[in-house]
């Protein structure tokens, strides 16, 4: 036996699977927390930095649409990363990245370095920690489960958002913002060398034995490439529902703290109020994983759609009527429903694109989450800018969340 094996290797007793599965179930969910929430995070940023600079909304917002853009972008490149160097190599760019960035944002005294740091590096470090490592990842072990597994992966987005959001406002309002990003920085560069040595990587990657069978049969008969993938119309219609429903969500969740700051609610509790969706983001994740069971894919889709335009709708209503009953009923309707989607979307591209290239294509699918996410917020800040008003860009959400859903009512390989 080669004398460098790793000691998990080597065990009389190699630990049970399902073990080791929520072990990795536990690293995602945790990753996704951090990725998430620091991303989310410049939405409490948003107003101070303005203010400290004289920049208008649009000119600020193209840091966050730059963030989700890059991550959309890079999407393809971290799946192909994934194939070829595993788990511990993309995880650890992704830290190292996500701390500098953080740092080097401290010191930025113009708009291009904001859009290179936490716009650019930010976005690649959450791409390189997100969803299509952590989808290739945890396939490898839940297998047909794969859809509540990821469920709970992206409820860790709620979880980000109720965390990182308050404490944001907290650090900015005792030590500002530039001393925020500092420690934010500090603090995820103090995490790769826990996660380079003391995580058994090996064991991680290579999977539930019993899966790993059953995916290597599956392999040599599903062939797809990202070529052939790319003429198949299912490619599209998924990609497109990425993109949409990203746009409509995004336009909204950039500007949402500094809409209920304008709406007359206090700065903490417009922070704490949409950091509060991540407890109804958990219920919802779980919720809409757990109907895909019961009613079938298609249906529970289109329901979590339906939810978030109510949401959309509660929202239009705060604008005039700003009481506590509307902002429970928008943060329970449209905060349960960011996301809610993905994993069923996920696990309907894993299972439909199968094969040894699955995560270079899934990756190439998930480009339209980050082009929406950062078309939405880009274009949602110029509409605002514009109008001087939110109803416009409300409408805006509205259309791109119903044009996401188009998809799963017309293609007929998402109906079933």
């Amino acid at each position: 036996m080669d004398r460098n094996t790793p000691p998990e290797d080597v065990t009389a007793r190699p630990p049970k699977p399902a073990r080791v599965a929520l072990n990795v179930l536990a690293l995602c969910f945790a990753l996704s927390v951090l990725g998430r929430g620091l991303g989310e995070s410049f939405t409490v940023f948003l107003k101070p930095i303005s203010e400290n600079f004289g920049w208008d909304r649009a000119q600020v917002v193209s840091v966050y649409s730059l963030s989700w853009l890059m991550s959309g972008l890079a999407a393809p490149l971290v799946g192909r990363l994934f194939d070829r160097s595993g788990p511990r190599t993309v995880y650890a760019l992704g830290l190292m990245l996500l701390g500098g960035a953080f740092l080097a944002a401290s010191h930025a005294q113009s708009l291009w370095q904001f859009q290179l740091t936490v716009g650019l590096c930010v976005g690649l470090g959450i791409a390189l920690v997100g969803n299509v490592p952590n989808s290739i990842l945890l396939g490898r072990w839940f297998g047909p489960r794969l859809p509540t597994a990821m469920a709970v992966v992206y409820s860790a987005m709620g979880g980000g958002v109720l965390v990182l959001l308050p404490a944001s406002q907290l650090l900015i309002d005792h030590i500002g913002w530039r001393s925020s990003y500092q420690w934010f920085g500090i603090v995820v560069l103090c995490l790769v060398v826990p996660l380079l040595l003391l995580l058994p990587w090996r064991l991680f990657a290579r999977g539930s034995p019993n899966l790993v069978q059953k995916a290597q049969a599956e392999v040599t008969d599903s062939g797809w490439t990202l070529g052939s993938a790319m003429r198949h119309h299912v490619f599209w219609a998924l990609l497109s529902t990425f993109f949409f429903t990203a746009a409509g969500m995004y336009a909204i969740s950039a500007q949402i703290v500094a809409f209920l700051i304008d709406a007359g609610f206090p700065p903490l509790q417009a922070a704490t109020a949409w950091g509060f969706s991540g407890v109804v983001l958990v219920f919802g994740m779980i919720g809409v994983s757990t109907l895909d069971g019961i009613i079938g894919r298609r249906p529970s889709v289109l329901l979590s759609y339906a939810v978030s335009i109510l949401g959309i709708f509660f929202l239009w209503l705060l604008q005039w009527y700003p009481n506590y009953l509307l902002l429970t009923a928008f943060v329970v309707c449209f905060g349960s429903m960011i996301g809610s989607r993905g994993p069923l979307i996920t696990a309907t591209a894993l299972k439909f694109f199968q094969g040894k290239r699955v995560g270079t294509i899934f990756g190439t699918i998930a480009i339209g989450s980050g082009l929406g996410s950062g078309f939405g917020a880009w274009f949602g800040g110029v509409i605002h800018d514009y109008t001087h008003g939110y109803n416009a860009l409300l409408a805006f959400a509205l259309v791109n969340v119903i044009l996401g859903m188009i998809p799963f009512l017309v293609v007929p390989a998402l109906r079933r």
